[in-house]
């Protein structure tokens, strides 16, 4: 059985013009969590980024609203889906990614993967997408909050990506206490703010 890392590894390895449309079209309706785990290991990733973090959750929670709606197949603007991905995302990013899926996979189990192609399941799996994107978004910057609100998006895409169910439920957990963290600590930052005035 081919893995989703042999399929990467054959694509990267295609002498074809390397267009995000054409990489999301090799994965099927997995394109929604690749493309979810493209973007979010850079807010995940405790490193100075800058703003453009927030283009990247923005990109997902307009991708997560299509599970939501149902469709089982990715739309993208045309001109979005017929731009040649960079240089640096060709050697640097998606073979790091694949280096990654790769040691995932050989401890990962494939668990429940039927429940993961339920529309009920991929809508809700939609909304925790967009509930844990805008937690990151919401973050106070340069506090690192966002870190794990990302990470949950990172480990529930892992997971659909994986066919383990397991991953997902994980990145629920990591995801909810990251949302749970920022507000009491943001609930506490206003309490004392409060205190001087």
């Amino acid at each position: 059985m081919k893995t989703f890392s042999d399929t990467l590894s054959v694509w990267l390895n295609t002498k074809k013009d390397k267009t995000v449309g054409g990489l999301l079209h090799v994965f099927g309706e997995k394109s929604f969590a690749f493309l979810f785990l493209v973007l979010m290991i850079f807010p995940a990733a405790p490193l100075p980024t800058g703003g453009i973090v927030h283009v990247f959750e923005i990109i997902v929670i307009l991708v997560a609203l299509q599970l939501i709606a149902g469709r089982s197949e990715l739309w993208l603007p045309k001109r979005f889906a017929n731009a040649k991905l960079s240089s640096a995302m060709q050697k640097n990013v998606l073979p790091f990614l694949l280096k990654r899926v790769k040691q995932a996979e050989k401890i990962s189990k494939l668990r429940l993967s039927k429940t993961l192609q339920k529309s009920w399941f991929k809508s809700q799996l939609g909304i925790v997408v967009v509930l844990f994107t805008l937690g990151a978004f919401f973050a106070p910057p340069f506090t690192g909050l966002d870190t794990l609100p990302s990470f949950g998006v990172v480990f529930i895409a892992l997971g659909v990506i994986l066919d383990d169910i397991l991953v997902v439920l994980l990145g629920y957990v990591i995801g909810f206490v990251g949302i749970t963290v920022a507000v009491m600590l943001g609930a506490g930052i206003i309490t004392a703010i409060s205190h001087f005035f």
